[in-house]
């Protein structure tokens, strides 16, 4: 019996990157099988507190990991391999296609997680043709972007070849001279593209994206006026740029060494694969360089959005145990703040200037070019594919409107386009394209702790403290429902003119007021004249009603914690008249 439409269709269902920078992720669906593309992270905003990364919700996937047939991988930032590790260990993916340089680093990150058991790596060269289940194939097609080793997919499915572009522009004069493969998408348009996914970060930007080689002779002028230490800061993940630097580096006679973790991982994969070349006596460990003359010593560290673990925010700060700024040293920013970044970037920029270096930053300066085509590479990515169907991704909400009237401008009809939210199922037919339905397309937060996952209730209390405070009630209660001793009340970081006794006495009045009147609800029962006292009902009872009677009392909304101190058993006759000793809720539960 033939399907009907809505069966045949393929899905398409983005969990991350739209709307939004960073933690790219999609799915594609056709009958019972799932093909993954890229699983990315983000790094969390300033209320996230003691959250180190952001991942997209994957219910869906978990809820049907029994169809995940596998995962193509685009190029190594981590906005899109960041995600695998985790993901890995709810969840396994049979096998993980990839370029060489993605996939070295992805088997560290695997090793590191503990997980490398859980899939298969296969790393792929340019046109290589990868199966995954029985209803994809997937060609990789060289492109240019700002980190080695990265492609365009063109994916083919029983309804026709889908193409997603990943991250890219067209640079014609790649530094490492892998030029984009022009050749092969426009044969793929020539054939017939069914629908075509395309990068939108720069839609909003006119003209073509520079070459990576314009950076060379603006850097190597800024080299060339450096007096004393230079340091450089740029995206770990810039294989080409740190290239440059360091053929810089050899040219101006200066030796090397690289501070952050991600930074030294990323050399040591780039040289082993050979897209980074250097004699071996350029790069010299911090402590071969501390007694050089500055002039030749570069330092070449990581931190340039002004992460706050990163070694260029820790040296701003004065924070990094081996170095210190000294007066007439140059720091340069090799890169621009990505959105939400800025402010992180400008008080670091401050605090190096602050301590007498002389900081070259800025897009007028010439010394970082972005990774992602402006609205003339969009264009020719439109014009060499030739699709049927658009669909706008990787970028927020209006650089996707943006890029959706430049197709529209290129003459693709704009019923044939959809713009859409993360976790909106699009289904995708030989002759349509819409939006039907949507999967749960949340975060995910993490931290160090062991689980490793943060809670939305977890990560509401934490704001709450950090900004409004904590309230701390010590109350011993005994068998009758009275108060033992006087509350101790402690205060944390809030803002209150109400005195400290004073507030002590409500407080206590409070408490005895919530017992007077609602002690006998969690007396349970009376056996042998013994009472049997549900002392965690009580404790949340209380907790609740102080907290919102402390809440419009000081006019602020701090957190707010009882510590209840409670008698050990229940009063029993001895001769001498004495009762058993108290231990706190604590003891009990444990």
């Amino acid at each position: 019996m033939a399907k009907n439409e809505a069966d045949s269709a393929l899905k398409i269902i983005p969990l991350g990157g739209l709307h939004e920078i960073g933690k790219n992720t999609c799915i594609f669906e056709y009958d019972d099988e799932i093909l993954l593309l890229d699983a990315g992270l983000a790094f969390p905003s300033e209320a996230m507190h003691g959250v180190n990364i952001v991942l997209p919700d994957t219910t869906y996937l978990r809820e049907n990991r029994h169809k995940i047939k596998g995962m193509i991988v685009t190029h190594g930032h981590e906005d899109h391999i960041g995600g695998i590790a985790f993901h890995l260990k709810q969840f396994d993916i049979p096998v993980i296609h990839g370029p060489r340089l993605a996939m070295a680093m992805l088997e560290g990150k695997l090793e590191e997680a503990g997980v490398r058991d859980r899939t298969e790596l296969r790393s792929v060269l340019p046109r290589d043709v990868v199966r995954i289940g029985e209803h994809f194939f997937v060609e990789y097609i060289r492109n240019t972007h700002s980190i080695a080793d990265s492609f365009t997919v063109a994916i083919h499915t029983p309804l026709g070849v889908v193409i997603h572009t990943g991250d890219f522009k067209f640079d014609h004069t790649p530094v490492d001279g892998e030029n984009f493969d022009l050749q092969r998408l426009a044969q793929h348009g020539e054939k017939g593209v069914l629908c075509l996914l395309s990068d939108s970060t720069n839609s909003e930007v006119p003209g073509f994206t520079p070459s990576e080689r314009s950076v060379y002779p603006n850097l190597d002028r800024v080299f060339s006026q450096a007096t004393g230490r230079l340091f450089v800061t740029t995206f770990a993940s810039s294989v080409h740029r740190i290239n440059m630097i360091l053929q810089l580096a050899q040219k101006h006679n200066r030796v090397v060494t690289v501070v952050g973790r991600s930074m030294l991982n990323l050399i040591a994969h780039a040289r082993n694969l050979g897209y980074i070349k250097c004699e071996d006596n350029l790069l010299q460990p911090l402590h071969m360089v501390r007694n050089l003359p500055g002039e030749n010593v570069l330092i070449l560290t990581t931190g340039s959005q002004g992460e706050t673990m990163a070694a260029m925010t820790r040296i701003a700060n004065q924070e990094h145990p081996h170095i210190k700024i000294r007066q007439g040293d140059t720091v340069v920013f090799s890169a621009n703040p990505i959105p939400g970044n800025t402010i992180a970037v400008v008080n670091t920029i401050d605090k190096l200037m602050l301590q007498g270096a002389k900081v070259v930053y800025g897009r007028d300066k010439g010394i970082h070019v972005s990774g992602h085509g402006c609205q003339e590479d969009q264009k020719l990515m439109i014009a060499l594919t030739r699709p049927k169907f658009f669909l706008p991704v990787h970028g927020e909400h209006r650089m996707l409107v943006k890029h959706s009237e430049t197709a529209q401008n290129m003459g693709i009809p704009a019923e044939h386009m959809v713009i859409i939210k993360n976790g909106d199922i699009v289904e995708l037919t030989e002759n349509s394209i819409r939006a039907s339905g949507k999967v749960p397309s949340g975060i995910e937060l993490v931290d160090t702790s062991s689980s490793g996952m943060v809670s939305a209730k977890v990560l509401q209390e934490r704001q709450r403290m950090a900004e409004e405070g904590i309230v701390t009630i010590a109350a011993a209660i005994d068998w009758t429902g009275k108060l033992m001793a006087k509350p101790e009340i402690h205060l944390r970081g809030v803002v209150t003119s109400v005195e400290r006794s004073l507030l002590q006495k409500w407080v206590q009045q409070r408490i005895e007021e919530i017992l007077n009147v609602r002690w006998s609800e969690f007396v349970t029962s009376l056996e042998n004249e013994q009472p049997e006292v549900d002392w965690g009902g009580l404790q949340g009872t209380l907790e609740r009603e102080l907290a919102r009677s402390i809440r419009r009392e000081l006019q602020c909304q701090p957190s707010v914690t009882l510590l209840m101190q409670i008698p050990d058993e229940p009063p029993v006759k001895v001769s001498d008249g004495r009762r058993r000793r108290t231990r706190t809720a604590a003891q009990v539960a444990s």
